[in-house]
């Protein structure tokens, strides 16, 4: 897909609280070595020597998380969604169903794809997991990629998706299942995704943690064609794709 053809939509940061709270403890964490090392140093020089350096190290190590998890969400991810959304091979008329689509990464990428096929994005529209996370913005996105004609979204749970039984060709799904605090959720969101597919119908499930209990889960329903990829680096902590496809 060529980026230079559209105008790149505002996708947000991902866990602002956590980029937040890093930051915070980071910045704490150096300035309580340096205010330590300068109280302990006339002292106990050892001892204060021992604090600046593990509150610069830790200070610095936190720091450099949120820098990365920033970088991810403004630039990585945006680089992984292309990669992943080529690896369908969408011909152009499929119903495509991103699960928890937030403000619509991977929605936008596959209606790029489509004709005249349909991308329907649902989400519970939560900003603890995501920036800006408002259907009124996933809907202006589509409208910078040039898209909104092919965009349809909804306010649903992915435990229990809206959309009928074997309605639906493709599922796809950034940072979203894991955010199900329960095991037994996660299981039912599984579920519902191969639910709402067709037969022979795909899958792209994007995440950090969690991804091999989406294949048991899959393989328990008897999907045999499913595979989990390596660790992707493009976006921070690193993802794995789940990908699979329904029996016919």
């Amino acid at each position: 897909m060529n980026q230079s053809a559209y105008e790149r939509g505002n996708y947000g940061i991902d866990a602002p609280l956590v980029i937040r709270n890093l930051l915070i403890a980071g910045i704490a964490s150096m300035l309580a070595g340096v205010v330590l090392n300068r109280i302990l140093a006339s002292r106990q020089s050892l001892i204060a020597t021992i604090l600046l350096i593990w509150g610069l190290l830790a200070g610095a190590s936190m720091v450099s998380a949120a820098a990365l998890m920033i970088w991810s969400s403004k630039v990585g991810k945006l680089q992984l969604r292309e990669r992943l959304i080529d690896s369908l091979n969408l011909h152009g008329f499929e119903i495509v169903l991103d699960v928890g689509c937030g403000r619509g990464l991977l929605l936008n990428a596959a209606a790029r794809g489509l004709t005249t096929g349909r991308a329907i994005g649902i989400d519970l529209w939560q900003n603890i997991d995501q920036s800006g996370n408002q259907p009124e913005m996933t809907l202006m996105n589509a409208q910078k990629e040039g898209v909104l004609n092919r965009v349809e979204v909804k306010t649903g749970d992915m435990r229990e998706l809206p959309s009928e039984d074997q309605t639906v060709d493709v599922v796809v799904s950034s940072l979203a299942i894991h955010n199900i605090p329960d095991k037994d959720g996660r299981v039912k969101a599984v579920q519902e995704i191969a639910r709402v597919l067709r037969p022979n119908g795909e899958i792209a499930i994007l995440d950090f943690q969690r991804t091999e209990e989406y294949v048991q889960t899959l393989r328990e329903l008897g999907w045999h064609e499913v595979k989990l990829s390596g660790l992707q680096f493009q976006m921070f902590p690193p993802v794995k794709v789940v990908a699979g496809k329904k029996p016919s």
